[in-house]
């Protein structure tokens, strides 16, 4: 049998525009008068930007404490060396004293940050159990092979929640004092706990599980706390809407980072008198010295930090625009060169011939 263009095969498509590839397409010649003015806008565009995200960061005001505790920083060294090499470490309480001449503009922002951690290493980050994290009683049982060694308890109890990233925890604690007047008392500032968490992580990711006879503890019954807790997780938090998986600082620790170097919320203060910012006077931070980060050379600081529109403090982002909006003009400034001069190169081979 001979093949005829007319005879259609089985496998034969349509005879449509579409499927014989003959729709109206338009093919761009990037010429000079086009490809310039794009390198020019763009770059003028990324400076301009960055630019406004370079000063926004600058705008915001930080204070920062380092209370690692090395010897010779503050009375934190204390319970730095008191807390060598013992697991868990004692509890110990320090002191951060500073002053503020004018008010530090609200609204403040109280983080945390860690140096030297590696949130982001491979076996670390997928040690945990989400299905367990969702509160699924059948998770909560049985956790997920990902969490060992921090699966089954020493007892053959499931660990909840189980995982390395649960079992590191950050657990040291902070409250702020204001000293109003001279020789005055100290004043405790409300530190607003609530909000910090990512509303999906706290809302959709994290769920307790059901409660059996109205109590959460008894839900958790049969299940072990993670090595390095002293205590249950149904018992981070005295407010029954704050604890067990679904506690703001637990969520927010399990959101890891991607740096070795990284800051977490711990608080916001917008309470009181305290809405407007910090006013001047003398301040006081009670620190419960629990977490130790001088076994892998790690160190602990506090920061308090304002907020602009762009969030906190990153000179990073704004630096990089103005480094690829620089990039785009020079580019832009070689190609337009290079176009003069073989342009009139060109001019002249036609006027020869």
């Amino acid at each position: 049998m001979t093949w005829s263009a007319a005879a259609r095969g089985a496998h034969q498509p349509d005879n449509t525009a579409f499927t014989q590839q003959r729709l109206p397409a338009w093919q761009p010649l990037l010429s000079a008068g086009i490809a310039l003015p794009l390198f020019f806008c763009a770059g003028l565009a990324f400076i301009g930007l960055g630019l406004g995200l370079y000063y926004s960061s600058n705008g915001i005001t930080e204070l920062e404490y380092d209370y690692t505790g090395n010897p010779g920083t503050g009375n934190c060294s204390v319970c730095a060396e008191a807390g060598q090499g013992r697991a868990p470490p004692p509890t110990c309480s320090c002191a951060w004293y500073f002053s503020l001449p004018e008010l530090f503009q609200g609204p403040v922002y109280l983080y945390y940050e860690l140096t030297n951690f590696y949130q982001n290493n491979r076996r670390y980050g997928v040690s945990r159990d989400d299905e367990q994290l969702s509160g699924l009683p059948s998770a909560l049982r049985q956790p997920a092979n990902e969490c060992a060694p921090y699966q089954f308890s020493a007892a053959g109890l499931p660990i909840a929640p189980c995982g390395a990233i649960a079992n590191s925890l950050f657990n040291d604690s902070f409250s702020l004092w204001h000293q109003r007047q001279p020789d005055g008392p100290y004043v405790e500032v409300q530190l607003d706990r609530t909000g910090i968490a990512w509303w999906t992580d706290y809302h959709v990711k994290f769920r307790n599980p059901p409660l059996v006879n109205g109590s959460l503890a008894l839900a958790f019954q049969g299940t072990a706390p993670p090595p390095n807790w002293p205590r249950p997780v149904y018992e981070l938090s005295s407010d029954p809407n704050n604890t067990g998986f679904t506690n703001q600082d637990f969520v927010v620790w399990m959101r890891t980072a991607a740096l070795p170097t990284f800051r977490k919320l711990y608080a916001r203060i917008r309470q009181g008198n305290y809405t407007a910012g910090l006013p001047r006077g003398a301040y006081r931070v009670n620190i419960t010295y629990n977490y130790p980060v001088r076994s892998f050379d790690g160190h602990k600081r506090l920061i308090f930090s304002s907020i602009s529109w762009m969030g906190g403090k990153n000179p990073f982002l704004g630096i990089a625009y103005l480094v690829v909006g620089s990039l785009c003009i020079l580019t832009g400034f070689v190609m337009l060169v290079v176009y003069i001069r073989y342009q009139d190169q060109n001019d002249e081979d036609e006027d020869e011939q």
